[in-house]
């Protein structure tokens, strides 16, 4: 049983925050590649008014949620953050709040939301929810895929009942999806890591991490991958819904290099390596989403400022290759050949 209903065995990632759009994803499934929605972040009702202006443009789609954390952060150590980033947000006029925000993403009601208006695929971030959750997907008609990052983590989704994998390598730009947030993945090559997680598992998979061109489709495809995923790539085409700031720095010759870190949400990301990160990268505690929601207001002031030095800027290791341009241009590049 193939996962993904594609012309194409490429899949937009779904990069949460703003970057994936409708039109992003309606025009990547106008290419003949799979498109995802990204759920996290927004409000039920928002998630809902964009699936029913996407469902009439494409013919398969898939929604991404973010299953909840029921970790509690430390407070000392999260007093201490605040503390220590301060002038960060006074800099932009921003008051960071003392108190930890714990949320569930608004959990329950997207799912309900999706057992009433199913989609064809949905795809399960940051661990797994309980099991009955994703056998209700699944009797609703739904294709339920779990992004892990491990061999062990792949074992763990398996049990759980889910139809496929997103095999997460530790190239990947953004969050990472390791279930346990205090775990800085391994370095491993993406597609040696698919091929280890397909042959342990025996699921389906598709490839996510540090594609920056053709020949890592190839690459991926080859490892067992039934298709690659792309979020990078993407970030600067004219669907986007990423920042002017945020498409500056990935052009900007200034950032050279990516790094894993903690210091924007609470959970290992990879970024362009910027100022925020050296100053607090190595102080960040475990604590998602306590962090994402402190300095959530502090960033989005740099967006509007045009300030790439406090920024989280998400990328690859591919970034390089994000060019400008309509998503199917893109699209088009990476199958060419394939």
């Amino acid at each position: 049983m193939r996962l993904l209903d594609s012309v194409l065995p490429i899949v937009a990632a779904p990069m949460a925050g703003g970057p994936t759009t409708v039109a992003l994803a309606a025009a990547v499934g106008a290419a003949g590649a799979y498109p995802f929605l990204a759920g996290g972040y927004k409000s039920p009702e928002a998630l809902a008014t964009e699936i029913e202006q996407l469902r009439p443009q494409v013919h398969g789609f898939g929604v991404n949620l973010f299953v909840p954390s029921r970790a509690v952060p430390d407070r000392a150590s999260f007093a201490a953050y605040i503390d220590e980033i301060r002038g960060e947000a006074e800099a932009h006029g921003v008051q960071l709040q003392p108190e930890p925000v714990i949320d569930d993403d608004h959990w329950n009601q997207k799912l309900r939301l999706l057992l009433e208006r199913p989609v064809p695929t949905v795809s399960l971030t940051f661990g797994l929810p309980d099991a009955g959750d994703i056998a209700a997907l699944r009797r609703a008609g739904t294709r339920v895929l779990a992004s892990v990052t491990s061999v062990s983590e792949a074992r763990l989704a398996r049990a759980a009942g889910v139809d496929g994998l997103i095999v997460q390598g530790p190239d990947a730009g953004g969050h990472s999806a390791v279930f346990d947030p205090a775990r800085i993945p391994e370095p491993i090559d993406t597609a040696a890591l698919v091929h280890h997680v397909i042959r342990e598992s025996d699921l389906p998979a598709i490839a996510a991490g540090g594609v920056d061109g053709p020949a890592a489709v190839s690459r991926l495809l080859a490892a067992g991958a039934e298709a690659v995923a792309v979020g990078t790539l993407l970030l600067r085409t004219d669907e986007a819904g990423t920042s002017q700031t945020y498409r500056a720095a990935l052009a900007d010759p200034a950032f050279d290099e990516t790094v894993i870190t903690r210091a924007f949400t609470g959970r290992p990301a990879r970024a362009l390596r910027n100022a925020f990160i050296d100053r607090h990268g190595s102080n960040a505690p475990n604590a998602y989403p306590a962090v994402h929601h402190l300095t959530r207001e502090l960033r989005a002031a740099a967006a509007r400022s045009g300030d790439t030095g406090r920024l989280h800027l998400w990328a690859g290791t591919g970034y390089r290759n994000a060019s400008e341009g309509p998503a199917a241009d893109v699209v088009q590049r990476l199958t060419a050949g394939v």
